[in-house]
C-alpha cells in the first residue's frame, strides 16, 4: 500500500523503482520534440557555391573604356585606370522609375514597369513594359512589348519576340536584329536583319544583309550593303571617266531609293 501522491515506489523484492499507478487507458504521452539536426551540404552544393564565388566576368569602364575582370558576386567596383565607380547590379523594374541607370548588369522592365529615365546603359535588357527613354545594351536587348517606344534603342543584338507589336519613333541601331513579332520604324544594322516566320517589319532598313523567311512580311525601303544611310538619302554617285551625259542621267536615276513591298 503506497501513498496516493507518490510518483514512484521501491520494489521490496528486486529493489527497483516503479510508478505505483498505471497510466489511464487512452492517455497519450507527449514525446519531447528534439530539434532537427542540421544537415551538412553535399559535395555538389559545395562545388556550386565555390563555382559561384569563383565565377568572373569581364567588364568595360564607362569613362576610359578599359576592360577588367571582376568577381561574379560583386555589386560594384572601381576602375584601376581612372578610379571611376562602376555599378554591377541587376535592376528589375516593376513600377514607375525615373532615375538614370548605368550598370554592367542586366535590366528587366516588367509588364507593370514604367521606365521614364532619360538614359539606360546596361549589359543586357528585357523590355516588357513602357520604355520612354534611350536604351543602350552592350549585349542583347529583348523586346516583348506591344506599344510605342519614343526613345532610341541601340544594342549588339536585338530580338523582337512573337507577342511583340512595337512601333519605334526614333532610329534603332544594332549589330543584328531578329524579328519574330511585329515591328515598325527605321532600322540601321551593321550585319544582318532577319524576319522570321510570322514576323512583320514595316519601315526603312539599312543593313549589310537582309533575310526574310517563308511566312515573314516586309514593307518599306531597303538599302543593302551600307548601314550608314538614312531615309531619303541617295546611294553614292560614281561617275566613270569619259561618261556621257546620257549615261550620267541613267546612273543618277538608278541610284535613287526604290520602295520594296
Amino acid at each position: 500500500m503506497e501513498y496516493a501522491a507518490a510518483k514512484s515506489s521501491l520494489c521490496r523484492q528486486c529493489g527497483r523503482y516503479f510508478p505505483p499507478f498505471a497510466p489511464k487507458s487512452g492517455l497519450k504521452l507527449r514525446a519531447k520534440e528534439e530539434p532537427p539536426v542540421p544537415q551538412s551540404p553535399s559535395i555538389l552544393q559545395k562545388f556550386e557555391d565555390l563555382w559561384k564565388r569563383q565565377r568572373t566576368s569581364v567588364i568595360e569602364c564607362f569613362e576610359c573604356k578599359r576592360k577588367q575582370q571582376v568577381c561574379g558576386t560583386a555589386t560594384s567596383t572601381i576602375c584601376p585606370a581612372c578610379s571611376a565607380h562602376i555599378d554591377l547590379r541587376d535592376y528589375k523594374i516593376s513600377s514607375g522609375f525615373s532615375r538614370t541607370i548605368r550598370t554592367c548588369g542586366n535590366v528587366h522592365l516588367t509588364a507593370k514597369g514604367d521606365l521614364s529615365s532619360s538614359s539606360v546603359i546596361c549589359r543586357a535588357a528585357l523590355i516588357e513594359g513602357k520604355l520612354r527613354g534611350d536604351l543602350h545594351c552592350v549585349g542583347t536587348a529583348t523586346i516583348n512589348y506591344a506599344g510605342k517606344i519614343p526613345g532610341r534603342i541601340s544594342a549588339a543584338h536585338i530580338i523582337v519576340e512573337r507577342k511583340a507589336d512595337v512601333h519605334c519613333f526614333r532610329r534603332v541601331r544594332a549589330g543584328s536584329i531578329e524579328i519574330k513579332g511585329k515591328m515598325s520604324g527605321e532600322i540601321v544594322a551593321q550585319t544582318m536583319v532577319t524576319i522570321c516566320k510570322k514576323g512583320s517589319l514595316e519601315g526603312t532598313v539599312a543593313a549589310k544583309a537582309f533575310s526574310v523567311e517563308k511566312g515573314g512580311i516586309f514593307s518599306g525601303h531597303l538599302i543593302i550593303g551600307q548601314a550608314d544611310l538614312t531615309q531619303g538619302e541617295l546611294l553614292p554617285e560614281q561617275k566613270p571617266a569619259g561618261a556621257s551625259k546620257a549615261e550620267h542621267a541613267v546612273t543618277v536615276a538608278a541610284s535613287q531609293l526604290l520602295p520594296a513591298t
